[in-house]
């Protein structure tokens, strides 16, 4: 079975591969289907989707609802750790703290970043940088999603 990266890499060769990635992905963790992401970068220690802006993501103001951008950072984030995480290691969430900074009125680009060493740490405390990024460029979330990154139990590896 080819990785994340490999499979995102070789579908991103091909017209419309990234759109067939991204339903891939949802189709694994099927709730970030309900936000239909749009993965347009994935590589060691960066993700970056679209959330459409459509009416089932939508609050009562008619933007994009705040669940709905954090199931983006996550998924962002999730495709990120898949690329990232040494062979030798396994992740799993432990927390999310998210700051509302502008409303949400347009398709969301959701952004996650590391840095190499903190994967490469003994410290299984892992925190994730996220953003959702409006057209205009203005943030309209931002915060970390923190990891906890052990070593796989031998039978794993």
């Amino acid at each position: 079975m080819p990785s994340v990266l490999e499979m995102y890499q070789g579908l991103s060769k091909v017209p419309r591969g990234q759109q067939l990635f991204s339903l891939a992905f949802a189709r694994k963790a099927p709730y970030f289907a309900t936000i239909k992401p749009r993965f347009i970068d994935l590589r060691p220690n960066y993700a970056e989707l679209v959330i459409p802006k459509r009416r089932a993501v939508h609050n009562h103001l008619g933007t994009v609802h705040a669940i709905a951008l954090c199931n983006g950072l996550e998924a962002a984030m999730g495709a990120l750790a898949e690329v990232t995480i040494p062979r030798d290691k396994r992740w799993i969430p432990k927390g999310m703290e998210v700051t509302y900074t502008a409303k949400a009125t347009t398709d969301i680009r959701c952004i996650a970043e590391t840095d190499q060493e903190q994967w490469d740490s003994e410290d299984p405390d892992l925190p994730v940088r996220v953003k959702g990024v409006r057209q205009d460029g203005t943030v309209v979330i931002e915060g970390v999603i923190r990891l906890w990154v052990t070593p796989k139990p031998a039978r794993d590896q």
